[in-house]
């Protein structure tokens, strides 16, 4: 039976974030410590990624997250070198990764398979137990985030951010990580619980047809997820953008009122991207900003405060703002976001 409301299985699934963060809590840190362990054991020299689409963007927040805290260098796969070039790419002393929400990606399956048949140390990040790509590895790394069944991925989402954050702590032995891990589930209903405020101001938008969305260092996932949920939900010409990468050329686009939502969070990427918002408002941007930082929030025509987070692990909870932002304006927009046009829960491309 379909729910009433256009949007009900979105909002259910985005106020599901705490007890699923929670939940991959309580049942997913063993595989990642077993994981880490492996890769110790075989002295990985390398992280490999294969994901499409929203695990694409956890697949950026993995390799900020293993870069900063490991030194280990991350690639993310490009998919047609594989299905349309059918190139063998040298890949010694990698873990080789995937990550899906379904386990059905079939490009990154065949990524993995190859890499096995190599003998290569293979992994997964999946909400689907039974999925293709579960079966397919040496060791699946679960989200616990139960069944999702609206069209854009939330929970599954800021699950399997969790599941990649718990296996950089394993693999760090970074116990202040994995401790701060064990607050998010709150922080992120923290920001469920001022919801009713960030609606009100969604409806300025309404009529928002094009806008940037924009972060820097560890929240570019961020600003990569939030835009896709944008588009997909709300049908916005929503163009993500490193801070840093807009002020080489991209900035011109911006004039009077135009839209740029703006992720601003306390940490090393803090300063410059006050920078950037500092110049945007000279040139009369409509700034929406999403901050724990009052010198960030009071240059903003619409604010959306955070808590504060312990920035390595910020993008767990910064982009639940964005979930409800795009929610809202799709039902402004009179959208369905459960249901998006010309849109499948589970994209088959090669």
């Amino acid at each position: 039976m379909n729910d009433p409301q256009p949007g009900a299985l979105m909002r259910r699934e985005i106020a599901e974030q705490p007890a699923a963060l929670q939940r991959f809590l309580d049942d997913g840190l063993p595989a990642s410590q077993e994981l880490a362990a492996d890769c110790r054991k075989r002295e990985i020299g390398l992280l490999f990624l294969a994901g499409r689409g929203t695990s694409d963007h956890a697949a950026v927040f993995c390799k900020y997250l293993f870069e900063i805290l490991a030194g280990l260098p991350v690639a993310l796969a490009a998919p047609s070198v594989y299905t349309l070039y059918h190139a063998v790419v040298s890949l010694e002393r990698a873990l080789v990764m995937g990550i899906s929400q379904s386990g059905e990606a079939a490009y990154a399956v065949e990524v993995l398979r190859a890499a096995r048949e190599r003998g290569d140390l293979t992994a997964c990040i999946t909400n689907e137990p039974h999925s293709t790509m579960a079966r397919s590895v040496d060791h699946a790394l679960l989200c616990h985030a139960g069944p999702e069944k609206s069209l854009p991925a939330t929970k599954s989402y800021t699950a399997s951010l969790a599941a990649v954050a718990a296996f950089a702590a394993a693999y760090t032995d970074d116990e202040a990580l994995l401790e701060s891990l064990h607050g998010v589930p709150d922080l992120v209903a923290a920001v469920l619980a001022g919801e009713e405020e960030l609606a009100a101001g969604v409806e300025r938008y309404r009529y928002m047809e094009e806008c940037v969305v924009l972060a820097r260092g560890i929240n570019q996932c961020t600003a990569l997820e939030v835009s896709l949920k944008l588009s997909e939900t709300s049908y916005v010409r929503a163009h993500p953008y490193s801070a840093a990468d807009f002020m080489h050329g991209p900035i011109a686009v911006v004039e009077e009122g135009y839209p740029c939502l703006v992720f601003a969070l306390t940490g090393a990427a803090f300063e410059t991207t006050l920078t950037l918002i500092q110049a945007l408002r000279e040139r009369g941007a409509e700034l929406i900003i999403a901050s724990d930082a009052d010198a960030a929030l009071e240059l903003a025509a619409t604010p959306l405060r955070l808590p504060t987070v312990p920035e390595l692990l910020s993008p767990l909870v910064a982009v639940v703002v964005g979930q409800l932002f795009a929610y809202h304006l799709a039902r402004c927009k009179g959208r369905d976001p459960d249901h998006p046009r010309g849109l499948k829960k589970v994209t088959f491309t090669l």
